[in-house]
Parts: structure tokens; C-alpha cells; sequence
């Protein structure tokens, strides 16, 4: 379940050094005295200045592009008479040249709006992609054309029907792509189409593009790669016919349509898996003989030598992941590395293998912590890249030249993430980004430059350019319209802290108090949560539309609050993995502890605690309600799992395994079988649509709750999927939701 962290939130008060700094002290949260008083209320938040008017949108960088010198980029700029593609000097951010005029891109006498883009390895021609229509999560098709900046041509890709994930050859002189379940690749040399498979149906055989649960839980989505000559093509195929269906009715028409896809759930099964490599020169197809049980097939990537591809392979409780190495003229493979948990392995498994052929590095928690390993090709240890008592959080790649590596990290703090380079021996490691809170780094090619995205609890993206060692160029967008903006708002400041339980765990924490704070008066808590496994909500990051609608609770007159729990993440393996085999138990413990930590505060109503939560959320927060039913007044559960055995199988049996084998796994903690003891108001909100946590969640919870005899509160979405929005669906969720929590909390 990708985590939908309803992600949470803090200040603009210029001077504030909770912003700046996070400093955690055991149970001990900044004293409550009359420096907690604040002016006079200035502007009101309201909901429609949220999810109507985008009264808060931040400016942002987006749609950059690399070109291959590193030292320019492209992005697509809206003009009057469409989308540009313009060139820009990454030094001065000069404009070069506007590649593609909107007015001068047409095919057939019809204008082409450019959605998407992609160059071929020369930059002579670049893909463009239009009229995109969104599928799941990563998956989209759409109509593909070719155009040539010398000769200013566009060529179509297919006429048939929206093709999916086209893409270059390393020439730039084929394109292959996926239609119908097949797998295809036209020769613009000679205007040939060739069919690669002819065996593709819908929801049965998939070739060249993943079915939902790969592409849900593995991110994987473009299910084929060239090879680096472009002269062979390794793809998946997919057997779904023994995966069992899920049916989806879409209100669309006088009568109700069903939308029907495979998707397997927890202990059933699996669609049957290959790698295939066709040759281009031969047309002969061959299957990948692993020679060894596998159940997932993670990733594939061609190494730099043109008959060698790696194959990333995985048993089903996802506690074992295999490097594989096959002979792209013979198909036969050669494991050259084993990694193996006693609990899980976290998904999908990176490696990344370098241009000297000799050597791959993979990330890895053996130490207890994510870290960076270089490898020689023969799977043998060179050497640990990166160590300590925190994780590597991104991996950015390597500048082979200088054999120097460049990732993100949490090493300052749980709350934060810095951008850094280091030695591939491990030495010299550097930090690139000076500024606290979160940084994220986008690379230009040959690592000469990064656009740094920097945002803290109390302040949005400030973009900046920076030479590879860090040194900053310029400042692309502050955003200091809206900080000037939010200075006419009465902005809550969000305090850090952290507070120890009755079992001795240090939880950090998060609060936001209502404005003009009385230490004298009792107020109501309001618990946002999240609480997945890897997942985190008390980050000093920006929270975006969230975070207003926290500020506009506390306006109202709520403490608003969020907790990291045991099984989040960026504090190592143990703390994450305790949750395994039992999800939920030791997350809504840490919750109720939470709830009595606040109901113990001076200034709480202990009577008063409510928590609302989204997705893995909504199964935290309805757990909260039922099994600390004594501690929680009102929850709002949106889009919850109620029972992991109705969710996909390659999330729920990495963290739990199989109902099969894990039953009282699975029963101790599913919220249907804990309704009975529902006090509390309880609001339960479904996209009907939801190809993620299926409504079946929400219906059978209702039956559980019925049968109870226990009364509740329901809205449906209908046409809406797990992120329920589109058109007036935000504003109408978050006024329900608001106006829940005034009449029962």
C-alpha cells in the first residue's frame, strides 16, 4: 500500500526556532506560558480557500529535463497557442532556443499538446506523447509521435489504438512500445511495424507492461528494456488466467458498467511470471532459465555488456531476493548474490549495476540500517559504501569518473533528510545541502549540477540550483509570495517532540495548538495518523493541502497532533520490523499510549480525543477507535483496509504472510472483529472505484457493524478511486470530515 501519508504540518512565524531546529526531549513538550499567546486572530482559513480557490498552492520546478552535457535542460512551458519545449542554460537559466513552437507541432492538420516527452540518445528526434489517459497509479496509454528537429517531421507510432510506454531504442531509429497486451517496435527507417508477441489478452496474458499488483507494489510499470546495442528487447509476460477477478461497478450510464481486472489477494494467486529476450536481428524469442523457485520477479536491467541482463528475483514471503545474471544468447543464469531476512525484505530491491562492468551496488538493511554496498560482478563484497545508525533514504547515482556516489539521507534525524556524495571506498563523505528540514535532489546528467527542492514544517519550496559539490548558483523559486501570503493568516506554529511510553519506546510526535492558547483552558485533540511499515508523518517537511486543514482545525479550537509509531520509518530495522506477522498490534498500541500521554497534558480535554486517518490511516484510526475505545471519542476511517486478507498479496505477505499460515496474524487485528466494541463516533468514507483497498473493506465492515447493532456514519464516492478527488470531491470530503469532527469531537 503506497503510502498515502496524509503528511502533516506547522508555522510560518518568520522567527520561529521550532521550524528550524528539531530538538527532542523526553516527555517534555515546550512549556505551555505566556509566550504561547498570540496576537489577535488575522485572516480565517476556510475550506474553500483549500480545496476551490488554491488560495496556498506553492510554485514549484517541474518537468525538467537533463540533456545529455549536463549543462542545459529542457522543460514544456504553457503559451497561448499550446505547450513549448524550450532549452535553458542550467548556469544562468538563460533561455537557448525554443525547441518545439506549439503553433508549428500538427499531424493531419491537428495540433499535438505535448504531455510528455522523451529524447532519443543522439537528442536528434524526441517522442512525444499526447491525449495520455491515466490507468492505476503509474500506468497511463496514449498517442505517441516522433519529431525530428532537423527535418521539423512528425510521424505517428501507431494508428490502431493509445500505445503504452514507447520508448527509444539506444539508436533512436526504433521505437518499441505496448498495445493490447503485445509487445511491438517500429523501424522509422523503413516505417515497419513488427509485432513481438502475438499472445497478449486482457486479463490474461500480459506482454511487455505489469499486471496491478507489480505495478501497485513493485513500482513497476514498463515491463521491457532495450538492450545497450538496441538489438535485443528483454520483456515480462504475465499469466494471469488463474488469478481470480475483481469487479468494479462504474455509475456511468443508464445502467451501471463493470470494470473488471485481475488483482491477487493476500494467499491467493499469483499471475505466472517470465522474462523473455527477443533478438532483432534473428526474430527468435527465448525464455530466461532462472534454474532456481521464485515466485516475484522484481526488476530487470541490462548491464552494459549487450548479452548480459540481470534478473531480480524473489521468493513469495519476500525474505529472500536473488541477483541473477543470464545469457542473453542462451538464457541460462548464474546467481551471483543472496539476500536474506529474517523477516522481509523491503521492495523493490535496488541495484545498480556500473559502466566498467565489473562492479554493481545494491542498497541494503543487513546492518540494521539502509546502507550503500559496492559489489564486484562476481557478487563478492568490495566494500560497506556507507555506515552509521541511519538509513540512505535516495539513491541518485554515480559519477564513475570521479568514483564518487550521491544519495539523500535521514543521518541528522528521523525529521529530516540531507542530500550527499561520498567515495565509492567510502571516504570523503560530503554534505551537499546546508539548509535543515527536507532536501531532495534532481541530478543533471554527468552529476555537473542539482536542483535542490528544499521545503521545512513551516515553509514551502525554496528551489535552488547547485554545483555537484553543493556550492549554490541561484535561487529558481522562493516562494515568497505565498510566505508574504500566509503572514496575513493566523499560522499555528508546529512543535517537535518526543515522549516515552509505559514499555520505554521514544515516539516523535508532532503538535500544532490553537491560536491564542490558553495553558488554563481544556482543549480537544485531533490525531491525524498514517502509521504504515517504512512510512512517516512527523517529518519537518511541508505538508501542502493538509497542512491547512490542520491549521483551519486548530483555528476551531483543536490541538492537532500526529505520532510516528513502532514500524515507521528512518529509525532502523528493529524499530520498523517489530510489526511483523502482526500488523497492528504494536501501532495501535503506541497510538493509545499516545492518547494517554496528551489526555494527561494540563491543557487536554481527556474526554475529548479523536483520530482520522487515510488508507493504512483508516485501518489505524478505526483500530484506535475500537480497541482504545476507552481513550478515543470519534475517528474517521477513509478508504481503510478492515482485513488484510481482502488486500493484494505481495504487500500483505511481505509484512504478514499468508492467512494460511499466519491466522491469528490476521484475525487479532482486524477492525471487523473488534466492533463490538465500539463506544465512540465512527465516520466511514469509500471511493467506490477504489482498484486499491476495495470497497469490500467498507462493506463488510458495515455488515460487522450492523450485526453489532452499532451505529455509524458512511459516505460513498461513486466513480472514485483511492485518492477520491476530482472536481468538487475534495471540497465536499473535507467539508464532511470538518463538519463530523465539530458535531462529535
Amino acid at each position: 500500500m503506497k503510502r498515502i501519508a496524509i503528511a502533516v504540518i506547522s508555522m510560518l512565524l518568520v522567527n520561529s526556532i521550532h521550524a528550524q531546529q528539531t530538538d527532542f526531549e523526553e516527555n517534555k513538550l515546550p512549556e505551555s506560558n505566556e509566550s504561547d499567546y498570540r496576537a489577535p486572530l488575522k485572516k480565517m482559513i476556510d475550506l474553500s480557500d483549500i480545496w476551490k480557490d488554491r488560495t496556498f498552492s506553492s510554485e514549484t520546478v517541474r518537468g525538467v529535463r537533463s540533456m545529455n552535457d549536463g549543462k542545459n535542460y529542457t522543460a514544456l512551458e504553457k503559451r497561448e497557442s499550446g505547450v513549448n519545449l524550450v532549452q535553458y542554460s542550467y548556469k544562468t537559466g538563460n533561455k537557448i532556443t525554443t525547441l518545439i513552437d506549439a503553433k508549428d507541432l500538427t499531424f493531419g492538420g491537428n495540433a499535438l499538446k505535448i504531455n510528455s516527452y522523451e529524447f532519443s540518445s543522439d537528442e536528434k528526434k524526441v517522442l512525444i506523447g499526447t491525449e495520455v489517459e491515466a490507468i492505476y497509479r503509474r500506468s497511463s496509454k496514449a498517442n505517441y509521435f516522433v519529431y525530428d528537429f532537423q527535418s521539423k517531421k512528425v510521424e505517428q507510432l501507431a494508428a490502431a489504438g493509445k500505445q503504452m510506454y514507447a520508448d527509444f531504442s539506444p539508436s533512436g531509429n526504433k521505437v518499441a512500445y505496448v498495445m493490447n497486451n503485445n509487445l511491438y517496435f517500429k523501424d522509422f527507417t523503413n516505417n515497419k511495424v513488427s509485432q513481438i508477441t502475438v499472445d497478449g489478452e486482457f486479463n490474461k496474458i500480459i506482454n511487455g507492461a505489469s499486471d496491478w499488483v507489480y505495478e501497485e507494489e513493485l513500482e513497476l510499470s514498463k515491463a521491457f528494456q532495450w538492450s545497450v546495442d538496441g538489438q535485443k528487447l528483454a520483456f515480462y509476460r504475465f499469466d494471469e488466467t488463474a488469478v481470480k477477478q475483481w469487479n468494479m461497478k462504474m455509475y456511468d450510464g443508464l445502467y451501471p458498467s463493470d470494470y473488471k481486472f485481475k488483482y491477487p489477494k493476500a494467499g491467493e494467486e499469483n499471475a505466472k511470471v517470465k522474462v523473455k529476450i527477443f533478438d532483432l536481428v534473428s526474430t527468435k524469442t527465448i525464455d530466461v532459465e532462472l534454474g532456481t523457485a521464485y515466485e516475484y520477479i522484481p526488476s530487470i536491467e541490462w548491464t552494459k555488456n549487450p548479452n548480459t541482463l540481470a534478473v531480480i528475483s524473489s521468493n513469495r514471503h519476500q525474505n529472500e531476493v536473488k541477483i541473477n545474471l543470464v545469457n542473453a544468447l542462451t538464457g541460462k543464469a548464474n546467481t551471483i548474490h543472496v539476500e536474506k531476512s529474517d523477516t522481509y525484505i523491503e521492495m523493490p530491491f535496488d541495484v545498480h549495476f556500473m559502466a566498467d562492468q565489473n562492479h554493481f551496488v545494491i542498497l541494503s538493511e543487513k546492518s540494521g540500517f539502509r546502507h550503500l554496498y559496492l559489489h564486484k560482478i562476481d557478487g563478492s563484497l568490495k566494500n560497506q559504501i556507507t555506515k552509521g545508525n541511519w538509513p540512505v533514504t535516495s539513491y541518485y547515482g554515480i559519477n564513475e569518473k570521479k568514483g564518487t556516489i550521491y544519495f539523500q539521507s535521514a543521518e541528522t534525524s528521523p525529521l529530516d533528510r540531507n542530500v550527499y556524495s561520498i567515495n565509492l571506498d567510502g571516504s570523503s563523505k560530503k554534505r551537499l545541502t546546508k539548509k535543515e528540514g527536507t532536501n531532495k535532489a534532481d541530478f543533471s546528467n554527468n552529476f555537473t549540477y542539482f536542483i535542490n527542492y528544499q521545503t521545512t514544517a513551516s515553509t514551502p519550496n525554496y528551489v535552488s540550483l547547485h554545483s555537484s559539490t553543493g556550492n549554490v548558483i541561484r535561487v529558481l523559486k522562493d516562494n515568497q509570495k505565498l510566505n508574504d501570503k500566509l503572514g496575513q493568516y493566523e499560522i499555528g506554529e508546529k512543535t517537535f517532540f518526543s515522549f516515552k511510553t509505559s514499555e520505554d519506546v521514544e515516539l516523535n510526535a508532532w503538535m500544532i495548538k490553537p491560536p491564542n492558547f490558553d495553558k488554563n483552558k481544556k482543549y480537544p485533540v485531533f490525531l491525524t495518523i498514517y502509521g504504515g511499515p517504512g512510512s512517516q508523518t512527523v517529518t519537518n517537511s511541508w505538508g501542502g493541502s493538509n497542512f491547512f486543514w490542520h491549521q483551519l482545525l486548530a483555528q476551531k479550537g483543536y490541538i492537532v497532533v500526529s505520532v510516528d509509531n513502532r514500524g515507521t520509518g528512518a529509525r532502523g530495522v528493529d524499530f520498523k520490523k517489530i510489526t511483523y506477522k502482526q500488523l497492528g498490534k504494536y501501532e495501535t498500541e503506541d497510538q493509545i499510549e499516545a492518547a494517554k500521554y496528551f489526555a494527561a497534558l494540563p491543557y487536554v480535554d481527556a474526554s475529548r480525543i479523536g483520530v482520522q486517518g487515510w488508507s493504512y490511516g483508516g485501518y489505524m484510526s478505526s483500530l484506535c477507535l475500537l480497541k482504545g475505545a476507552d481513550y478515543f471519542k470519534a475517528a474517521i476511517a477513509v478508504a481503510p483496509v478492515t482485513n488484510w486478507r481482502f488486500y493484494d498479496s505481495i504487500y500483505t505477505e511481505r509484512y504478514m504472510q499468508t492467512p494460511q499460515e499466519n491466522e491469528d496474524g490476521y484475525d487479532d487485528n482486524s477492525p471487523i472483529n473488534h466492533v463490538e466494541k465500539l463506544k465512540g463516533k465512527y465516520l466511514l468514507v469509500h471511493g467506490m472505484a477504489d482498484d486499491n483497498v476495495h470497497l469490500q473493506n467498507t462493506t463488510d465492515m458495515i455488515s460487522a457493524l450492523v450485526a453489532a447493532d452499532k451505529q455509524f456514519d458512511l459516505f460513498v464516492y461513486p466513480n472514485k478511486n483511492h485518492s477520491i478527488y476530482g472536481g468538487n470531491t475534495r471540497y465536499h470530503l473535507y467539508t464532511k470530515m470538518t463538519n463530523f469532527l465539530l458535531e462529535n469531537l
